[in-house]
């Protein structure tokens, strides 16, 4: 490593990380990023394999990925190993910490659905009187969704929904399958809103950090990358109580080394970047950092139906094919219409076939049945808002340290009677749209999946205007060090029922530039 003094020192590859380079690299801003993960050559490292290949033929060695549902033996390996790095939780409250070490992070993993925030979740308690506004509002961040989204290429319709707000879209002009005409026409006289998804198309394979964000970074000439680097804590000039750097192993030699910069910007994803500041026992003079943990609720195939007129292979052309997304559409009145606060989202899909663990047959029936069904299916995934709460946390565990002697994380997070509440509503109504539809209905069920299930972590280090009761003010930088800034997730105050990813890449967007004016002005 280059033996320098930098401008900025990143913690992170991932989505933050990466736009905090992207950003000030390109104005001549001298960065170092650090990442815990290598650099990987997809091309050469991936590639199709037989399953009577692999060790345990598709379901992976036992042990190493517990928390991960989304694992098997084909993509072990994306995943951090929970062996190497453990954490520790209530074993009557699971949660799914799912991770990725490598250059890109999860963003070379992520579904891409790019969903604006609105202001019922920046401006959530004024809407229903819970837990506590954002420090912004949508108004603060549109021009920096304004940008992000042309940088990733989005995809979608804009609809005037203010639950959804518009932005900067390749024109999503694809035509409505039959079926889904139908599916709108049941929903509308609920005034539930049907719109195509917003997905992010990148170039190529990906539409990730790795090769949107850090390659201009890099080609400016001003951003120095370290791969297998596992930062340990940041370091605290003790004349001047700023951050001075980091002190960072060697993946593979555990050698311990120091880096150091003149501001600091953590983006190494929400829980672990809230690890790092409490392994610092750092910029918690509030208190509150690791508390308010939050994400999404998912319930995967929470309902799953059939076109009878596509059954047996009959379905006429156009009838199947394609999904739709339906936004928020319930508590955008009062914010207390219901047995609970906040709402969700459908994301449905027509056209596959239903799972055989939905059909009540077996054997030669069961093969019957999924004969008759086959392309027929229609199936939803539910996503629904979390509560910001203080009971929800995360902290160290001093028992526990991780292949590099880190101390790991506790984490305690349960769902609310408000969750619970909210998904019964999900699939009730999506089970009642498709019944109007003329949907023949297999079956439904509520079961959500442990939080963290959908890496959507949000909120440990969150924003707002008072020190008291936040750890970053609203340019995510730290209000007890002026040189540290945290740009992922954790400065969530809310999160909505909306995948997070576009979000976060425009607030550190916006810290970065706003990074930027301070070190002009000489405040940095």
């Amino acid at each position: 490593m280059a033996p320098k003094d930098y401008d900025v020192l990143i913690i992170g590859s991932g989505a933050s990380g990466g736009m905090a380079a992207y950003t000030l690299a390109k104005k001549g801003i001298s960065c170092l990023m650090l990442d815990a993960g290598p650099l990987v050559d997809f091309n050469r490292v991936r590639g199709p394999k037989p399953v009577y290949e692999l060790p345990y033929r598709g379901f992976g060695k036992p042990g190493r990925l517990p928390h991960v549902m989304q694992a098997n033996e084909f993509n072990a390996n994306q995943w951090v190993d929970e062996t190497e790095v453990p954490y520790t939780h209530d074993p009557k409250s699971p949660y799914n910490w799912v991770r990725v070490r490598m250059i890109g992070g999860k963003s070379l993993f992520w579904a891409r659905m790019s969903f604006r925030l609105s202001d019922y979740e920046f401006k959530g308690k004024d809407h229903d009187g819970f837990g506590e506004n954002w420090p912004i509002s949508y108004a603060d961040l549109k021009p920096y969704y304004d940008r992000v989204e042309p940088i990733f290429r989005v995809a979608g319709r804009n609809e005037g929904y203010s639950q959804l707000p518009d932005g900067v879209f390749l024109e999503d002009d694809s035509p409505w399958s039959g079926a889904m005409k139908r599916f709108i026409g049941a929903a509308s006289k609920r005034d539930i809103p049907v719109t195509k998804m917003r997905r992010a198309t990148g170039r190529g394979q990906f539409a990730s950090s790795f090769n949107l964000l850090l390659p201009d970074a890099l080609d400016s000439g001003n951003l120095t990358i370290v791969p297998n680097a596992v930062v340990r804590d940041i370091t605290i000039d003790k004349n001047t109580g700023l951050a001075n750097g980091v002190n960072f192993l060697d993946r593979h030699s555990k050698r311990e080394m120091h880096a150091k910069a003149r501001i600091v910007v953590v983006g190494a994803s929400c829980l672990e970047s809230t690890r790092i500041l409490l392994n610092s026992k750092i910029a918690n003079s509030s208190g509150v950092l690791g508390h308010y943990l939050h994400d999404q609720t998912y319930i995967t195939q929470g309902v799953q139906a059939i076109v009878p007129e596509a059954k047996d292979g009959k379905a006429p052309r156009g009838l199947m094919g394609g999904g739709g997304y339906s936004p928020r559409f319930v508590n955008l009145k009062s914010g207390k219409e219901q047995n609970f606060i906040r709402g969700y989202a459908f994301d449905f899909s027509t056209g596959g076939t239903p799972d055989p663990k939905f059909i009540p047959a077996y054997g030669a029936e069961l093969d019957k049945a999924l004969k008759s069904y086959s392309g027929a299916g229609v199936s939803v995934t539910l996503m629904g808002e979390v509560l910001p709460r203080y009971e929800n946390f995360a902290a160290i565990d001093k028992n526990v340290v991780d292949a590099w002697g880190i101390p790991a994380l506790h984490i305690q997070a349960r769902y609310s009677e408000n969750e619970f509440n909210m998904m019964k509503h999900a699939t009730n109504t999506f089970e009642e749209v498709c019944q109007d539809a003329g949907f023949e209905i297999l079956a439904k069920h509520d079961k959500m999946l442990p939080p963290g299930y959908s890496i959507h972590e949000l909120g440990t280090c969150r924003m707002g205007d008072n020190p008291k009761t936040s750890v970053l003010n609203k340019w995510n930088q730290s209000h007890d060090i002026k040189n540290l800034f945290v740009v992922d997730g954790s400065s969530f105050v809310t999160g909505g029922y909306q995948n997070p990813t576009i979000t976060i890449l425009s607030l550190s967007m916006r810290a970065s530039e706003y990074m930027m004016e301070q070190m002009r002005a000489g405040n940095l």
